[in-house]
């Protein structure tokens, strides 16, 4: 993998674009950064994708890439992890493996990324939600959890609204409702990018070597420069209609601004007057809110055994614990 060069010396040759990366959330960006000494290393992506059943899907004029973790038979509610912006299936290995010991998991390539190949047309949300149930439904899947970060988990968001009843809980982490939820100067950093200066970054090498159409990383650039220059709105009647329960996770140094995240929160069930009244849960709440302190858009992709926990507890729809000595 090539070196990235040092985050201080991009910022100054390219201040656009360092807003941008903000958003976009690469794994081998994230690789690049120092991490905390608990965080998942990249090799992890690779073992995690060589221990995993992988196929392609025939869907919407497209062969999609796929992999599986676990048993797709067992009678668990499957996990699907959809991966952000430059990413793959396999670079969300972070977000795969704590929840592959208790529940089958699966993670796709979305169009124009990781081994599914090159753009065909536009991206949007709409088309990659209906992409993500096309392939669930190959696959035999009739409803799925799903998991999705930054790009993904605008797509979840989207698949919750388009597809009701094959969407069960749904963690959207660092996503957003609609385009006015980031903070505009990251997507005004995206709009200057080009793909002269991806040339050598670990962002565009990880592209070559899963790709099979390793020169078209300029149309996967022109794609999402594309989506996030577009603006799509998921309406709050919308929102309040999606049945399963919804967890949003964000850091508090993240690309989505607080309101949005908040908004979206309590749209899905948050910010329950009666239950902060009286001080406690007796039931698993609708909706959950997790802001990581200290935390990055890219710097989320270092928490993941933290998410994980809270994570577990929300798709187990556990009830908050009592402490001891109140009652």
């Amino acid at each position: 993998m090539a070196a990235f060069p040092p985050l201080q010396i991009f910022r100054r040759r390219h201040p656009g674009v360092a807003a941008a990366l903000a958003l976009l959330g690469s794994a081998a960006i994230v690789a690049a950064i120092p991490e905390p000494a608990n965080a998942q290393q990249p090799a992890t992506a690779t073992a995690s994708a060589s221990a995993a059943k992988t196929g392609y899907a025939e869907v919407n004029g497209l062969r999609l890439a796929y992999a599986v973790h676990g048993d797709l038979a067992s009678k668990q509610t499957p996990l699907l992890v959809l991966h952000g912006a430059f990413m793959s299936g396999e670079a969300m290995a972070p977000f795969v493996t704590p929840f592959a010991a208790s529940r089958p998991v699966i993670t796709i390539d979305a169009r124009g990324h990781g081994r599914t190949g090159k753009v065909r047309g536009a991206l949007s949300y709409d088309q990659m939600a209906d992409d993500a149930v096309a392939v669930l439904a190959s696959l035999g899947i009739t409803r799925a959890d799903v998991l999705g970060y930054s790009m993904g988990g605008s797509t979840a968001i989207a698949m919750a609204v388009r597809h009701r009843g094959r969407v069960g809980k749904q963690v959207i982490i660092s996503g957003a409702a609609s385009l006015d939820g980031w903070i505009p100067q990251v997507l005004a950093g995206i709009a200057q990018m080009t793909p002269e200066m991806f040339a050598g970054t670990p962002m565009e090498t990880e592209y070559k070597r899963l790709s099979p159409t390793p020169d078209a990383f300029p149309d996967l650039v022109a794609a999402i420069k594309h989506i996030d220059a577009t603006p799509f709105a998921y309406s709050d009647a919308q929102l309040r209609a999606i049945p399963g329960k919804t967890m949003v996770i964000l850091g508090d140094a993240d690309g989505v601004t607080f309101d949005h995240a908040i908004k979206l929160f309590k749209l899905r069930g948050g910010g329950d007057i009666a239950t902060a009244t009286q001080g406690f849960m007796t039931a698993a709440p609708k909706a959950r809110l997790s802001i990581l302190p200290a935390t990055s858009h890219i710097g989320v992709m270092a928490e993941a055994p933290t998410i994980a926990a809270q994570v577990i507890s929300f798709l187990d729809d556990a009830t908050p614990p009592m402490p001891a000595g109140f009652f």
